[in-house]
């Protein structure tokens, strides 16, 4: 038994390995200058994050000087020089240089029998913060950054006093000094880990991986590997496949070309192999979606004078319900296949065309059945975060199931009905293709000044990022709820007559 069970795991392992590290149906490129954009944003974040930071109360003796000092805050930021770029083959690192932080705390002193109370305002200079982020594939599919490191360090800081004792507190300020630097230096890096391994986590959290597009279909956006950095790219290989959702667990297997980006001077790029589409075409074709039937009134009126008008009216004339209504039923015979060339993308349809008389109250009376087969031009475009698909009828044949005869006779119709299709069935598939599919990217970032490009086998969309929400915004609507609530800082007692530490 258990040499059966070795011998079935060794079966499946290339297929295992194949479906592990295949190529992807999706690829996404984030450049130097995207990275640049998100960084003007990411400042904006780590400011308001740095401006939050908690220190701890200080309080402490030196001679007859007792010192408490509390409710610690910063009012001021200045992120003098930063920088954030790729690190292969992971990382994201991000330094922010010769920064100042200014300071506003409550002290309370007792020297000797002078007790005193107030504010004290201090800044903290030549701050420097090194962070190396790694990102990298969890369990699920998601990017997520899995690891964090951080090293902060402050140059000087420089405390001012005021008040009766203001001799006394500059001659003993170095030890408060002394004493706000570490603290303060020991909370920037806590500060960022928190931003980034929980914050910055939850808005990747926003980035579909494995959703519903309809009613009928999903998409599966999780990713097939680490992401892979260089010095100017930061490469994201998706999956990209398509799913009926009465059957989310089917793997459709992946012979398409992968996608090559060579490209790196628009701030992303987003590349679509064939597999893609065509994953798309299989779930919608094994959801039992891509028929059309039109009856009655529905018939459109030109389409079903030119069916009574021509070879058909011998055929209208062997029934004897010649004036029951029609009933047309277009279906795909198979799954439709998109071939992407440099000079555009195409998609080859086969369908049946079921014509039937159904007079009321009344089994249907068929009359014929015919194949088609039709070339459709397809426009690929982004708007926003959705990727849309325009379609246009290029060629179109028609013949008989039945006879080479029937075949014969039809040729005459080939002309009118591609024009009766184009202007009555193309507009009821574009309107369902109207919504589109959201493209990986996290909430509140959006794509402008799109570009596509053909290649043999994929075509890419170079474009620039927008944030239409800032990462404030988005990650305060997600920000996961605290495990427990913050209590109130509460001022120490006042002091008595008999010296202690405040």
């Amino acid at each position: 038994m258990a040499a059966g069970s070795t011998v079935l795991l060794l079966l499946l392992l290339p297929r295992l390995v194949l479906a592990a590290h295949g190529p992807p149906g999706c690829k996404i490129r984030i450049t130097a200058k995207g990275l640049e954009l998100v960084k003007q944003e990411g400042l904006r974040f780590v400011e308001q994050e740095l401006q939050n930071i908690t220190v701890s109360d200080l309080h402490g003796k030196e001679g007859p000087l007792h010192y408490n000092i509390s409710q610690v805050k910063v009012t001021d930021l200045q992120l003098a020089s930063s920088d954030l770029h790729f690190q292969p083959q992971q990382h994201l690192v991000f330094n922010i240089s010769d920064a100042s932080i200014s300071l506003r705390f409550r002290r309370q002193l007792l020297y000797w029998f002078f007790y005193d109370i107030g504010s004290i305002n201090a800044s903290a200079d030549g701050v420097h913060i090194h962070t190396v982020l790694q990102l990298a594939k969890d369990e699920v599919g998601r990017l997520k950054i899995s690891n964090m490191t951080c090293n902060a360090s402050i140059a000087r800081m420089h405390a001012g006093f005021s008040g009766t004792l203001r001799k006394v507190y500059e001659f003993l300020s170095t030890f408060i000094v002394t004493g706000m630097r570490f603290l303060l230096s020991q909370q920037i890096c806590p500060s960022l880990e928190h931003a980034g391994l929980v914050l910055l986590n939850s808005l990747l959290d926003t980035v579909p991986v494995r959703n519903y597009v309809d009613d009928h279909i999903g998409i599966d956006y999780s990713l097939l590997r680490d992401p892979a950095i260089s010095m100017d790219t930061l490469d994201l290989d998706f999956k990209g496949m398509f799913f009926p959702r009465a059957r989310e667990n089917q793997e459709l297997e992946n012979h398409a070309v992968e996608p090559v980006i060579k490209e790196n001077e628009r701030m992303v790029y987003v590349a679509f192999s064939e597999y893609f589409f065509d994953s798309a075409m299989q779930a919608y074709f094994q959801a039992g979606v891509l028929a059309i039937e039109l009856q009655g009134e529905k018939v459109p009126k030109d389409l079903e004078v030119l069916l009574r008008a021509t070879f058909f009216g011998t055929i209208f004339m062997l029934s004897p319900v010649v004036d029951a209504p029609l009933r047309l039923v277009l279906q795909a015979s198979a799954p439709p296949r998109c071939v992407i060339k440099p000079s555009g993308t195409s998609v080859s349809v086969s369908a049946f065309l079921n014509i039937s008389l159904v007079p009321p109250g009344r089994p249907a009376v068929p009359l014929s059945s015919m194949a088609m087969e039709a070339k459709l031009s397809a426009k690929v475009f982004l708007q926003g975060k959705a990727l849309r698909v325009q379609l246009n009828m290029r060629r179109f044949r028609i013949y008989s199931k039945q006879s080479a005869l029937e075949s014969l006779a039809l040729f005459s119709l080939q002309a009118p009905l591609k024009t009766l299709l184009q202007l009555t069935i193309m507009p009821i598939i574009n309107e369902r293709t109207k919504k589109g599919v959201q493209i990986p990217l996290p909430e509140g970032m959006d794509f402008t000044k799109e570009v596509v490009t053909n290649h043999a086998g994929f075509l890419t969309v170079g474009a620039d990022l927008h944030f239409s929400k800032g990462l404030r915004e988005v990650i305060e609507k997600y920000r996961p709820a605290p495990t427990a609530p913050a209590q109130p800082s509460t001022w120490p007692p006042e002091p008595s007559s008999d010296p202690r530490p405040l």
